[in-house]
């Protein structure tokens, strides 16, 4: 009977350190856990990002954000597009909202990274590259391109 027991408690032990670990590797890019906000608003945004269309991008992402303002991908495009036009005051506070829901969101790390080389704060772009090394457990897009615009930012502000 004993043994039972035992056997009991580490098959328990083992099955919530199974489902603890998949929070770990859940994939933090650009896909929301239980998928992105299925709003129009949301789609029509994301297709006006595809297309530079950053006024429109802004305006239905603004409207996607009433409806569902705890979706770091909403907060990362929104940002995403006002960093294209050069507001980079609410580029940031969206990109800052977007990690505050997920710390691990590469693309958002990504993101502001390069919005801080933009204003000339390269330690800041370097805090997300460390921090992307952290997140990406294998080589990952995201921490590439930050590298590479750090590298580009460096070599153009040579004295």
């Amino acid at each position: 009977m004993p043994h039972r027991a035992g056997f009991a408690l580490v098959a328990l032990v083992l099955a919530l350190s199974v489902l603890g670990a998949s929070a770990l590797w859940a994939d933090p890019r650009e896909e929301t856990p239980g998928g992105a906000s299925a709003s129009s608003e949301y789609t029509l945004g994301k297709k006006a990002v595809e297309a530079k269309d950053w006024a429109n991008a802004i305006q239905f992402l603004s409207r996607a954000e009433v409806q569902d303002d705890r979706n770091p991908d909403l907060e990362t495009l929104l940002g995403y597009a006002y960093r294209h036009i050069g507001r980079f005051d609410e580029a940031f506070r969206h990109y800052e909202i977007a990690l505050r829901l997920n710390p691990r969101h590469r693309g958002a790390r990504e993101y502001i990274g390069e919005a801080y080389l933009m204003v000339n704060n390269l330690a800041k772009a370097e805090e997300h590259l460390a921090a992307l090394k952290e997140i990406c457990l294998i080589p990952c897009e995201e921490y590439a391109d930050l590298e590479k615009a750090i590298a580009a930012y460096r070599a153009g502000h040579k004295k």
